[in-house]
C-alpha cells in the first residue's frame, strides 16, 4: 500500500505557490500527492506535473462537482454539462500523470432535498458515468465513487450501495472510494464495509473521526488495515482533511474550527502513524 497527502489539507487550488511543499512531502516518505480538480480550466496540469515527477511523487486527483452541475438533475441540459465536465476532468486527470480520479461526483455535496434518492436519479447515474466509459479506457484512468455521511449527501452513503451502483455501471475502471471518515458514521462495521467492496475497491481516504489527525480518534484504522491486507490491496491510503480555504467545501463538511494545531501535523503525524499499523498489522 502506498501513502499520499491530500492537497485540500493545505489548499484547494495547488499551483506553483505551493510547490514548496512537495519536496517536504518526499523527505517525509510519502509516496505521492493527491490534486483537487474542482475546475479543470483553473489547474495547471503540466506544471504540476513536472513538480511531481521533480519529486518523485506520483498523483491521484480528487474531485467535486461545482456548483450548477449534477449527473442526476431533473434538468437534462445539466446532465448533459455534468458529462461535459466530468470528461474536462479526465482529460485533467491524464495530463497530470494520474491513473486515478476520486470523489462524491455523483451528486453535489451538501445538497439534501430532503426525502430518498428516486429511481430515475438511480438510473441518471448510472447513464452518466456509464457514459465515460470510452474516455477512462482510452486513457487507462479509473474512477472511485465515494459514499458520504447522511449529513452530507442523500444519494449514496454506505458501501452496500456503492457497491451496487458499481455493478449496474458494470465497467472494471469505475468502482469505490471509501473513506474512514464516513464509514466511521454509517458502517456498523467499517472493516467488514471495507471487505464487502472486495475488488471493486480503487482508493482509499483516512481521515480520523473529527477529522483530524489519523490515530488520535477512534477510528478503527487497525482493523480496516488488517482487511486491507487480506484482500492484497496494493492501492493508495490517502490522508484527507480540510481548512477554511474553501468556504463552500468548508460548510459542506461542517468544519468550524481548526482540527489540529497545523495542517502539517495532520499530514506528517498521520503519515507517520499509518506507516506504523501498516507494517504492525
Amino acid at each position: 500500500m502506498k501513502i499520499a497527502a491530500n492537497a485540500l489539507i493545505w489548499t484547494t487550488e495547488f499551483d506553483e505557490n505551493n510547490f514548496d511543499l512537495l519536496p517536504r512531502l518526499r523527505e517525509r516518505g510519502f509516496d505521492g500527492f493527491e490534486i483537487p480538480v474542482f475546475k479543470p480550466a483553473k489547474v495547471k496540469a503540466s506544471a504540476i506535473r513536472r513538480a511531481l515527477e521533480a519529486n518523485s511523487l506520483e498523483c491521484t486527483v480528487c474531485c467535486i462537482l461545482p456548483r450548477g452541475l449534477s449527473p442526476i438533475s431533473e434538468e437534462p441540459e445539466i446532465r448533459s454539462k455534468t458529462r461535459q465536465h466530468l470528461v474536462e476532468c479526465i482529460s485533467v486527470c491524464a495530463e497530470l500523470g494520474s491513473t486515478l480520479m476520486g470523489g462524491p461526483i455523483y451528486a453535489p455535496i451538501g445538497y439534501l432535498p430532503g426525502r430518498r434518492r428516486t429511481p430515475e436519479e438511480w438510473r441518471w447515474a448510472v447513464e452518466c458515468f456509464s457514459a465515460l466509459k470510452d474516455g477512462l479506457d482510452e486513457y487507462r484512468i479509473d474512477v472511485a465513487l465515494e459514499p458520504l455521511n447522511r449529513f452530507e449527501t442523500f444519494f449514496l452513503n454506505t458501501a452496500h450501495d456503492a457497491q451496487l451502483l458499481c455493478q449496474e455501471i458494470d465497467h472494471p475502471r469505475i468502482g469505490v472510494l471509501l473513506d474512514t471518515f464516513h464509514t466511521n458514521i454509517e458502517e456498523k462495521d467499517p472493516a467488514k464495509a471495507f471487505h464487502s467492496v472486495g475488488r471493486n475497491l480503487k482508493h482509499v481516504h483516512a481521515c480520523e473521526n473529527d477529522r483530524g489527525i489519523p490515530g488520535t480518534g477512534h477510528v478503527d484504522f487497525r482493523g480496516i488495515v488488517r482487511v486491507l491486507h487480506a484482500m492484497k490491496y496494493a492501492g493508495w491510503i490517502t490522508i484527507e482533511s480540510f481548512g477554511y480555504t474553501h468556504k463552500e467545501l468548508a460548510a459542506a463538511a461542517a468544519i468550524w474550527r481548526d482540527l489540529a494545531p497545523t495542517p502539517e501535523s495532520i499530514a506528517f503525524d498521520g503519515l507517520k502513524f499509518l506507516r506504523q499499523v501498516i507494517t504492525s498489522s
